[in-house]
């Protein structure tokens, strides 16, 4: 059976991908991450990951300590559905010019700016504000942040893969990881830090909170963002795909909202579904399992000053080795063999936490399987992003690589909606159990998929 053709710009990502004629020297492979390419991915990676934290933990970190209750916090998590359904507007990122943005700078480097420049205004507006004294601006400011932040994730997704070939999306991915979660320890642990910095004497009443610190902590934040938006403008933008012509607006809208989806079913019929079942089940032993970590962590007599340390620093430092490494082995072995390597580890480092379980409170131990699991991550994450980009048309990168990561989440995030009603029942060990048995469809579909391929 013959291999459907796709993303022929970046090259075929069939046997020959994982066979090439000449494999590059150790030398050739490292130097790869020394190229300008990687390193803007890197700065632009931290732009990516610094909104995250700061609409999500951070925020309801600081909600809590001004008062608001925990059942209003919950609900305002829903900020974060943005990143979800991202999706619904990445055609338009694709496809739409920005009037005095487009003309000057291309279609990525134009969406990126203006993305970049609607995350600073949110942010600047949450630190102007004080959810104790009125909660519904600052709201707004992170709704801001959080539509930034998904349109920023849709353009840099399709300038990453339209800035090099295939053979270096494994690096830039590397690299786009890197910058990310560096971005993720400042806008969590750097922020946490500044903000209690920033603060006063306590006051004679006794009163802890002080808006102005956390204030201070968001505007620091939000001129971080800065780095991401010069990084841009001294960026080139991307050799420009020709676009086929519309003249009718229903035919734009087809090409815009329809084709995108239309032509990955076209290359790939039948093997789509393989496909797309893969993309939605792959990180399914992850995020299942990290929904119930930190209780996990707390009712083993872990300290909030040593879960910090391990797994916020420690475990994002262990993730970016194992973003490295992934980067290395796919360029070395090729990427669905490192995806492979990745499914394996990833689901089998779940294990270790129910092993975790019966040491009792054992900082030691805990660094152990945090090193195992975020290594295990890095490296499967590396390979996921490569494939996933892999799979994309240069016509529609934006729109498909939008629809790719927001259906990995989509099974997983609502089997993760039972996980606390499961420990409950069954507890933490036959949960962390059960989490790498969910890894097991994952590998059949890797197998159906990699056989495909040979066909």
């Amino acid at each position: 059976m013959s291999q459907p053709t796709h993303n022929t710009a970046l090259g075929s990502n069939g046997p020959a991908a994982d066979a090439v004629s000449r494999r590059p020297s150790w030398g050739d492979t490292l130097r790869v991450y020394l190229e300008p390419p990687t390193l803007r991915m890197l700065l632009l990676g931290f732009s990516a990951g610094l909104p995250l934290l700061l609409v999500l933990g951070t925020l309801s970190f600081w909600l809590r300590e001004a008062g608001v209750d925990r059942t209003t916090i919950g609900y305002l998590s829903w900020v974060g559905l943005a990143y979800g359904f991202k999706w619904l507007w990445a055609p338009l990122v694709d496809r739409l010019p920005i009037p005095l943005l487009t003309g000057p700078l291309g279609r990525r480097r134009g969406w990126l700016l203006l993305a970049q420049a609607m995350v600073i205004a949110g942010l600047v507006g949450m630190a102007l504000n004080d959810p104790r004294e009125a909660l519904i601006p600052l709201v707004w400011c992170a709704l801001l942040v959080a539509f930034g932040s998904a349109t920023q994730d849709i353009a840099l997704d399709a300038y990453r893969i339209e800035s090099a070939g295939t053979e270096r999306q494994a690096a830039l991915a590397a690299a786009y990881q890197t910058g990310y979660r560096l971005a993720l320890i400042w806008a969590g642990a750097g922020a946490l830090w500044i903000a209690a910095r920033a603060e006063l004497a306590p006051a004679a009443d006794g009163i802890a909170y002080q808006a102005g610190a956390w204030q201070t902590a968001y505007g620091v934040m939000a001129a971080s963002m800065l780095l991401g938006m010069v990084t841009v403008l001294l960026s080139p933008e991307p050799a420009r795909v020709v676009l086929p012509k519309t003249r009718h607006p229903a035919e734009w809208l087809r090409s815009v909202l329809v084709e995108p989806f239309a032509d990955f079913l076209r290359r790939y019929r039948w093997q789509a579904v393989l496909m797309l079942a893969l993309i939605g089940t792959y990180r399914i032993s992850d995020v299942v399992m990290g929904i119930m970590a930190n209780p996990f962590y707390v009712d083993m007599g872990y300290t909030k000053d040593e879960v910090a340390a391990v797994t916020k620093i420690y475990g994002v430092v262990m993730t970016l080795v194992g973003a490295f490494v992934g980067g290395v082995l796919a360029m070395r072995l090729g990427v669905f063999r490192v995806l492979s390597l990745g499914a394996v580890l990833s689901a089998g480092s779940n294990l270790l936490f129910a092993w975790l379980g019966g040491q009792g409170h054992d900082v030691t131990a805990l660094v152990f399987v945090i090193s195992a699991d975020n290594l295990s991550s890095g490296i499967a994450s590396a390979a996921f992003i490569a494939y996933l980009s892999s799979l994309t048309n240069l016509q529609y990168s934006a729109t498909q690589y939008a629809l790719f990561t927001s259906m990995m989440l989509l099974l997983p995030k609502f089997l993760a909606g039972y996980s606390g009603r499961f420990v409950d029942a069954f507890g933490y060990g036959h949960f962390f159990v059960c989490t790498a048995l969910l890894g097991l469809p994952v590998l059949l579909l890797l197998w159906l998929v990699a056989r495909q391929r040979r066909d």
